[in-house]
């Protein structure tokens, strides 16, 4: 496992729906924020990079958003989340969505092992879908104190 350690600010504007995971139910909780935004960034006919992001927060918070290409006039419903993450961890991973927990969990471990500790937002940005999901690129940003 490549994990890159970054220490130069990445901010982050995104736009979208927060939520609480019930039940630590993470994934069904940002699939239906995701759902959510997607419809309120299509019928506003929002210009956007159409790279899903999913922020988990404290207090089993989690956030599903997505860049836009400008700041939306009032009224599309979207909250504004901004961002800056100062020092991080980084790893691209390709291959299917299914293994993004033990991917995390091992991402987790190295980070302890070279002697970080991390800390909370931690950050999906999930690439463009292909059929092939051993082709597939999510990007894992994990803060650092």
């Amino acid at each position: 496992m490549n994990i890159e350690i970054i220490t130069k600010p990445l901010e982050l504007a995104v736009h979208g729906f927060s939520g609480t995971a019930i039940n630590k139910d993470y994934a069904g909780t940002a699939f239906r924020l995701m759902d959510k935004m997607w419809q309120a960034v299509k019928s506003n006919s929002l210009e956007n990079k159409g790279m899903n992001i999913w922020i988990y927060e404290d207090d089993h918070k989690v956030f599903a958003g997505v860049e836009l290409n400008h700041i939306p006039q009032p009224g599309t419903g979207l909250e504004q989340k901004n961002l800056t993450l100062n020092k991080y961890a980084y790893y691209k991973h390709i291959g299917p969505y299914s293994l993004l927990k033990q991917v995390g969990l091992a991402m987790r471990e190295e980070i302890k092992n070279k002697g970080f500790e991390t800390t909370l937002p931690y950050i999906e940005i999930y690439g463009h879908w292909v059929e092939d999901e051993t082709k597939l690129e999510t990007e894992l940003l994990m803060c650092l104190k």
